[in-house]
């Protein structure tokens, strides 16, 4: 199988998620034996359909512009068994970038009319490629996908073997979802040998592909909104956030024991069995703690019975300390918080907590 890749994502490696699962893809179908070329169209020069018709009348079958999608793409899209198409999800569709090459696709027509039972058609030069749809979102919901779905199988129909969705793709980069990702990448890698051997994909496999990351798809508002409201307080873009390995800044106790698990590094905990409570003063006053056991932490609301550590603090200071605009240590030798129990545990926070 002939295989042609189409990633309409403006973003590079490391950024994209949509890369990142038709990466995963691809090295699927390459194992399975395909012959496949994955094409940056971020890269490429592509002009606007101008609706000229000159590829219907005076060059049947050739675009007016000479540009890399006359001259390279759409000769190879042609030659193509299958074509891929991977794009960001816009404006609850594919971006201009993939809509732009897909437009550039009319010299395919001809002019002329088929009249079907519901529909009216122009007919093909050729059969195009067969086609999978990949595309990704921030929303946690499937549905957001609803219209692109119906878009994709009006214009491939009989010709679109998959659609491969997935929501909550931000999440697929962060370090506490690291397993769920791993497993969702693995499923794509599947779904490409599957693709290639079957021209399918087993409902499964699908299954594993666009299963649930967050236990709780609230979760995902509220880190959201932390980390939008960071990037706007400190006037830094997601891509400067992610770079910079900064954290989300937590504005309530209950943002704060979702963020503080998020760091929490089993390797360093080892056996380590503790609890640890926090006793917030100041404009958020409260308190919580967290379990560590077997190298797992959970969170809860409340004191704990017989904490092994305490740390009384002001809320911001403690988040000042969380999202490294202060130094912990620093802080408590100059007594700017209370930290009682097994001061051993605070002095290895390091070891237990990262980014």
């Amino acid at each position: 199988m002939k295989v042609l890749a189409l990633n309409s994502s403006p973003r590079g490696k490391g950024e994209s998620k949509t890369g990142l699962l038709l990466d995963a893809l691809v090295t699927g179908m390459r194992e399975a034996g395909a012959d496949v070329e994955v094409v940056q169209l971020r890269g490429k020069t592509i002009r606007n359909c101008i609706g000229c018709f000159t590829c219907w009348t005076k060059t049947p079958g050739q675009c007016v512009h000479k540009d890399d999608m006359s001259l390279e793409l759409y000769p190879k899209w042609l030659d193509a068994d299958l074509a891929v198409y991977a794009s960001p999800l816009y404006y609850f569709t594919v971006n201009a970038t993939m809509k732009t090459f897909m437009e550039r696709t009319l010299p395919l027509l001809e002019p002329f009319f088929e009249q079907g039972e519901d529909v009216t058609r122009h007919p093909l030069r050729r059969q195009p490629p067969k086609a999978v749809v990949i595309s990704v979102a921030g929303f946690p919901e499937m549905s957001v996908f609803n219209q692109l779905s119906s878009w994709a199988q009006v214009v491939f129909g009989d010709g679109l073997l998959a659609e491969i969705y997935r929501p909550a793709a931000e999440t697929l980069t962060v370090s506490a979802y690291e397993e769920k990702a791993r497993e969702i990448l693995e499923a794509m890698a599947q779904a490409g040998r599957e693709l290639v051997a079957g021209r399918k994909v087993n409902p499964a496999t699908m299954a594993r592909i666009t299963q649930d990351i967050m236990d709780d798809r609230s979760h995902l508002a509220l880190l959201g909104g932390l980390m939008w409201k960071t990037c706007i307080a400190e006037g830094i873009t997601p891509k400067e956030f992610a770079e910079r390995k900064m954290v989300p800044r937590p504005d309530s106790i209950e943002t704060f024991m979702m963020v503080l698990p998020m760091g929490f590094k089993p390797g360093g905990a080892g056996d380590t069995q503790a609890v640890l409570q926090f006793i917030f003063t100041g404009e958020v006053a409260g308190a919580c703690h967290f379990t560590i056991a077997e190298g797992r932490i959970k969170a809860f609301p409340g004191e704990a019975k017989r904490p092994e550590l305490t740390i009384e603090t002001p809320f911001e200071l403690w988040m000042d300390i969380l999202t490294g605009k202060a130094d912990g240590g620093q802080m408590f030798a100059e007594q700017k918080y209370v930290a009682t129990g097994d001061v051993t545990l605070l002095m290895r926070m390091n070891e237990l907590f990262g980014n």
